[in-house]
């Protein structure tokens, strides 16, 4: 029926054309969607009653003939209505569609007398294309209501008092009081209070997450993107028994929520691989079939049958071969699979992500925030001969708190706890050396904090043998090493571990069952780390030393072999995600770059999510090429059907079913469980 699933913006209704040009039979305008599926389901149904009666009347009753011609027009006025003014836009924008087709094939019945048959047609067409609109408007409200999730007001603590305040009106840095049991209206950080919060709505976490008040309110507010997950809070998630204050860190449009909102809509308008098969495939057949019907509307020439017969034929081959089903076969199943991903925490950008997730046979994971915790601590400190532990210490806990590195803020934050009342030096002129280390001024001394590989290339002199000596032992026991150097002196080593996440384990292992066959660890850490790290989560495979360029070539050899997703958190992998086949962001609700640069945004900070997105995808590939056979499959034996003598009344059953057929298959998807492991 129509070749959108959705009624977009009227400003859109050009950029979301599904590429069908004029003299394409097929529904396609949008204004029938702006009169709602409920009146035009009702004026189907009068239409159907209206026939029932005339015809009733008409073979069982010995009435005058204008008295079942009236329930005839009646029927035709209901059942045309919508029709009519969805064919006048269509018009008016130079597009043929089936609409106005079955116009013409119900007014061409009524002219040779067959006004039963004409009013069957616009009967059927009715009532299929309101389904059709209660069926899609099923999958746009599992969207839509993501955005009732937020409350419309929040009470904002001003001068000592509670104000109701509309959240549109909530600015950075009010705060919020969220009493027990209410939705919180904005994104932000706990200032007072404890508890437990169920954010399933935002990032699809079943179980909720404890909140505690921040640690230093005057860091979260300078940097609220680094704030942790305990004490950071989302608009629309649901506080639990205990009251808390929240000071706001985003306006109400550009939450976490907000932004989900706003890019699950737009997924709609990006085609995947089979819409664009579609659309070329359709380019082709619709003038063919409409070549067809001419020449079967003089096929009394050839052969000795009335006008009337070929009239009918003709029409027949029309309704029949319009492709409305496999013009919605796969926006359909695209509109269920991303709403029904939103809804377990994943944000899906378009059907091109959805398809190709759905397709892959290899991921690449990078390993600090994604296979591991993303929290490094201390656990090694090794000062060089004559250097204590202080001194080593101080100097990179001064250099390293100008830093957001994860590292970096590991050495600061543990430094400072080793280091107790001792004060630091000033540290200056932070330059950062991409994937190698950083440099700084000290009291006039450069400073260089880095891997091993830093040193003893490009004009800096090598590590001293007990460095290395120490560096090689951190190693072999898995350790990340930094390495800190006071203008020609080595200072020391300083080891850190990050722990493997507990869920990536398991994670790995259904995704292997989902059909993974390679899956891969690639970091920038030294191997023997690298190989350390994918003992412990159940990788075969670890490629280390990687500089951020080199993980962009893995990325492009991994895809010359086939497709492959790269996982990361969408800031520091963001080159290799852009060239992998498909990128797919963790933790995605707390970072704004996450979820601009990902394909796939997992908005929780949870491996456990990716087997879902990656079973939904296969299921919504499977869904979609069973739409596309189902819609080619009705076609081809519609065709010569039609051809050798099939009705119109039984045609346009049948193209309206086939059409139904598909939206339902694809609504199946809202309805989607993860069998692999718990479900989102």
């Amino acid at each position: 029926m129509r070749a959108r699933p959705a009624a977009p913006p009227a400003e859109s209704v050009e950029r979301r054309d599904h590429g069908h040009g004029s003299g394409q039979p097929k529904h396609g305008a949008e204004p029938a969607h702006a009169h709602g599926g409920g009146a035009e389901l009702i004026f189907a149904l009068v239409c159907g009653a209206l026939l029932i009666v005339g015809f009733a009347i008409e073979k069982l009753l010995a009435l005058p003939s204008w008295v079942p011609l009236a329930f005839y027009l009646g029927a035709y006025v209901f059942g045309g209505v919508f029709t009519l003014r969805e064919a006048i836009e269509n018009l008016r924008l130079k597009r043929f569609e089936i609409d106005t087709l079955m116009l013409v094939a119900a007014a061409g019945a009524a002219a040779l007398g067959a006004w039963a048959e004409g009013a069957l047609l616009l009967f059927l067409f009715s009532l299929g294309h309101a389904l059709e609109h209660y069926a899609m408007g099923r999958a746009r409200h599992a969207i839509e209501a993501l955005a009732e999730l937020a409350p419309r007001t929040a009470l904002v603590r001003k001068n000592g008092e509670l104000v109701e305040t509309p959240v549109e009106e909530l600015a950075v840095g009010d705060v919020v009081v969220v009493k027990p049991d209410a939705r919180l209206p904005a994104d932000g950080f706990v200032l007072k209070g404890v508890s437990s919060i169920n954010q399933a709505p935002v990032t699809g976490e079943s179980i909720p997450a404890d909140k505690r008040p921040v640690d230093d309110e005057a860091e979260a507010r300078r940097t609220p993107d680094a704030v942790d997950a305990a004490h950071r809070v989302f608009a629309g998630s649901i506080n639990g028994s205990g009251a808390i204050e929240i000071e706001v860190t985003r306006r109400s449009t550009d939450s976490a929520l907000a932004k989900v909102v706003r890019m699950v809509s737009e997924a709609e308008t990006q085609k995947s691989p089979t819409q664009r098969f579609t659309e070329k495939f359709e380019r082709i057949f619709v003038p063919s079939v409409l070549a067809l019907a001419t020449l079967l509307l003089f096929a009394g020439v050839v052969v000795d049958e009335p006008f009337r017969d070929s009239f009918y034929r003709a029409m027949a081959v029309l309704v029949a071969a319009s492709p409305c089903a496999l013009a919605i076969a796969t926006p359909s199943a695209v509109l269920s699979g991303v709403a029904r991903a939103a809804r377990g925490g994943v944000l899906v950008k378009g059907g091109g992500p959805l398809e190709n997730l759905g397709s892959l046979s290899a991921i690449a994971f990078d390993k600090t925030g994604t296979l591991t915790e993303g929290r490094p601590r201390i656990t090694d400190v090794v000062p060089a001969p004559g250097v204590t532990e202080t001194a080593l210490l101080s100097i990179a806990v001064a250099v390293e708190s100008l830093s957001d590195h994860p590292l970096a803020r590991a050495i600061a934050r543990d430094g400072r706890e080793r280091l107790g009342e001792t004060a630091l030096p000033l540290a200056s002129d932070l330059d950062s050396l991409t994937g190698r280390g950083v440099s700084a001024q000290v009291d006039g001394q450069t400073i260089l904090i880095g891997k091993a590989e830093l040193f003893g290339s490009e004009g800096v002199a090598p590590l001293s043998r007990p460095m290395q000596e120490a560096i090689a032992a951190l190693r072999d026991n898995g350790r990340t090493t930094m390495v800190v150097r006071q203008g020609d002196r080595d200072l020391g080593a300083i080891g850190l571990m990050d722990t493997p996440r507990e869920a990536a384990r398991i994670a790995l292992a259904q995704l292997r069952k989902l059909g993974i066959r390679r899956m891969i660890m690639i970091s920038g850490d030294h191997q023997k780390v690298a190989d350390a790290v994918a003992r412990e989560v159940g990788l075969d495979e670890a490629w280390g030393d990687l500089m951020p360029e080199d993980k962009v070539e893995a990325i492009h050899r991994l895809r010359a072999e086939a497709k492959v997703a790269m996982v990361g958190d969408g800031v520091n992998d963001a080159p290799a995600m852009a060239n992998a086949t498909v990128g797919i962001a963790m933790g995605a609700a707390g970072s704004d770059v996450a979820l601009e640069t990902a394909d796939v945004a997992l908005m929780a900070d949870d491996l456990a999510h990716l087997p879902f997105a990656v079973g939904l995808s296969r299921r919504t590939r499977a869904i979609i090429l069973q739409n596309v056979f189902v819609s080619l499959g009705v076609v081809a034996f519609l065709v010569p059907a039609t051809i050798f003598g099939l009705g119109i009344g039984p045609a346009v059953a049948m193209h309206e079913g086939s059409t139904l057929l598909v939206v339902f298959n694809a609504l199946r998807l809202l309805a989607y469980r993860d069998r692999t492991g718990e479900p989102p």
